[in-house]
C-alpha cells in the first residue's frame, strides 16, 4: 500500500509540468496509469490537452478517462512525456520495459521536449541491474540474440505469459529479460545491445530523463541531471 501511495504522489506531482494545450506523452505501467487518471480529472474539469499513448493499454485507459488522443505521426513534437521506471540510478539512467512497452516508450521520450519520470522510492538504486533488463527482439532472431547476450554475461530468460506462451509486445516482438547483476557502465552496455542484429530496442534509457520525481512517503523530491 505504501508503494501505491508513493506512486500516486509522484504521479500527481508531475501534473505541474503539464500546461494548457500541451501534447502529452502517456506512459505505460502502474505509476503512469495514476498519471493518466489524474490528467483525466483535469481534462474533465476543462483542461485542453492531447495525449500520445505509448501502448495499447495506455490508449485504452486514456480513452476511458476522456483524454483526447493523437497519433505520434500527426504531431511534430511532444511537449511533455510522463512515464514510470523500473529503476533509476544517481545519474538518472533508467531501466524500463517491465510492462513490455519499452520500444514505444523510448520513441515518445526521444521526441519530447521534457521527459518526466515518476517513481516510488523502491525504484531508486545506487547501481542499475537488480531489475532484469528487458531487450525487445524479433522472434526470428530470438535464439541467436539470447546466446549473444549470454556471452555478454547475462542470464537470459524469455518473457512468457501466465499460460506459458511467449509474451508478445504491441509491435509483435518478444522480450528477453536479461539478468546482468550490477551494470557498472550502462552506456557501454546500451551501445553493445544496440549494435546486436535482431535487437529492436533495449530498456536502458541513458541521458533521456529531464526530471525524476521520486516519492518517499508523501514527500516528492525532484531530481535533475547533473550539469
Amino acid at each position: 500500500m505504501e508503494n501505491e501511495l508513493e506512486k500516486q504522489a509522484s504521479a500527481r506531482a508531475s501534473l505541474a509540468f503539464v500546461n494548457e494545450r500541451d501534447i502529452v506523452g502517456l506512459g505505460t505501467g502502474s505509476t503512469a496509469a495514476y498519471f493518466i487518471e489524474f490528467l483525466g480529472e483535469r481534462v474533465r474539469a476543462g483542461m485542453k490537452v492531447r495525449g500520445v499513448p505509448t501502448s495499447i493499454a495506455a490508449q485504452r485507459l486514456a480513452e476511458k478517462c476522456g483524454i483526447p488522443l493523437v497519433a505520434l505521426g500527426q504531431v511534430e513534437q511532444v511537449n511533455v512525456d510522463v512515464d514510470g521506471a523500473d529503476e533509476f540510478d544517481p545519474q538518472l539512467c533508467l531501466i524500463k520495459g517491465g510492462g513490455g512497452a519499452l520500444l514505444r516508450e523510448k520513441i515518445v521520450a526521444s521526441v519530447s521536449k521534457k521527459f518526466i519520470v515518476i517513481a516510488d522510492s523502491s525504484k531508486q538504486v545506487a547501481v542499475l541491474g537488480k531489475f532484469p533488463l528487458p531487450v525487445e527482439v524479433i522472434p526470428f532472431a530470438q535464439t541467436v540474440v539470447a546466446r549473444q547476450i549470454s556471452e555478454m554475461g547475462a542470464k537470459v530468460v524469455l518473457r512468457t505469459t501466465e499460460a506459458g506462451a511467449a509474451f508478445t509486445t504491441d509491435e509483435r516482438h518478444h522480450i528477453l529479460d536479461c539478468h546482468f547483476g550490477k551494470i557498472a557502465d550502462p552506456a557501454r552496455l546500451a551501445a553493445a545491445l544496440s549494435a546486436t542484429p535482431g535487437v529492436v530496442e533495449h530498456g536502458l534509457f541513458i541521458n533521456m530523463a529531464s526530471v525524476v520525481l521520486v516519492a518517499k512517503g508523501t514527500q516528492v523530491t525532484e531530481l535533475r541531471p547533473r550539469a
